[in-house]
């Protein structure tokens, strides 16, 4: 005889964001449980906790629902990616920026977004390799992509975005670069850098200005970014300026779309991956695995994502 129910696993971050997720937690369980599934609830007790639990999650499960920040979603995604038989994921975001989740239009309201969790429809997108590591939206290094992981927990908690804002600030009058060579099928450049990344979001730290404005999340292509080190204050501000509008500068700026980018540094390089610390490298393979993990979204925006 068949199960009479589905299976999902809810796993989530208890100390993500202002931690306001065990406020409504009672409202979360119950949604989950209304539309007809066998509940397993996890609490994640650790960093990397969330990838060894979903890679070594048993076959008979049909949902994964996360809810935390983009790094409680980079490592669900991680552990999905390491498995052979691949679920979907449904994704409440309870972190400071959700960037990811912005970008999907999942809402910051955690009852609509569990709504959506087991309600919505899959759509398949596009995620990262880099080196041996996944990330979901964005790898980076440089100027103000440490901001998020060097920022204290509390300080997120309290000031939000403006936390990150005030770290980054910080760091303009002491403004390191990377001397780096970039190779990839479309372009090769070399240069001193203080800031690149590689995404495929609408958003990276809250800020919406510094990717492509056309983003396609299941075209197996990533939007890329690479700025030069200024050499004067007056070029730094015309680097940001160009940023707040938009503005592609190419006096200082490189880019352009790519599925594989290889990055060779003379220094190790800090990088961040989807608002984590991802290690420190020489050498960085970054290429994208098209509509590779499944994520729950509402079926009113599934067309405007998809690819046209």
């Amino acid at each position: 005889m068949g199960r009479l129910e589905k299976k999902l696993y809810f796993i989530y971050n208890p100390l993500a964001g202002k931690g306001n997720i065990r406020g409504k937690m009672y409202g979360i369980i119950q949604t989950l449980a209304a539309a007809d599934y066998e509940l397993t609830v996890y609490p994640t007790r650790a960093a990397r906790d969330a990838i060894e639990r979903i890679r070594e999650l048993p076959e008979d499960y049909d949902l994964v629902v996360c809810s935390g920040g983009d790094g409680t979603l980079d490592e669900v995604v991680t552990g999905m990616m390491q498995r052979e038989h691949k679920l979907p994921i449904g994704y409440i975001p309870a972190g400071s920026c959700n960037d990811f989740a912005r970008s999907l239009q999942i809402p910051n309201n955690m009852q609509q977004a569990a709504e959506i969790a087991v309600w919505g429809e899959n759509f398949a997108v596009d995620i990262g390799s880099f080196n041996d590591r996944n990330f979901v939206y964005v790898a980076a290094f440089g100027i103000f992509t440490d901001v998020s992981y060097s920022t204290k927990q509390e300080m997120k908690n309290v000031l939000g975005h403006m936390a990150y804002i005030l770290e980054g600030m910080k760091r303009l009058t002491n403004v390191k670069s990377y001397y780096m060579k970039v190779t990839s099928e479309e372009m090769s450049f070399e240069g001193d850098f203080l800031f690149g990344m590689v995404t495929n979001s609408r958003s990276v730290g809250g800020f919406k200005s510094i990717v492509g404005k056309n983003v396609v999340f299941d075209d197996g292509i990533y939007e890329v970014t690479f700025i030069r080190r200024p050499r004067n204050p007056l070029e730094l501000q015309e680097i940001l300026a160009a940023l707040t509008i938009s503005q592609i500068d190419t006096k200082y700026m490189y880019s352009f779309r790519s599925s594989r980018i290889e990055v060779e540094a003379k220094k190790p390089v800090p990088w961040t991956l989807d608002g984590e610390f991802g290690g420190k490298y020489t050498r960085t393979l970054i290429s994208n695995n098209p509509q590779a993990v499944e994520i729950r979204v509402a079926s009113e925006v599934l067309e405007n994502l998809r690819r046209e």
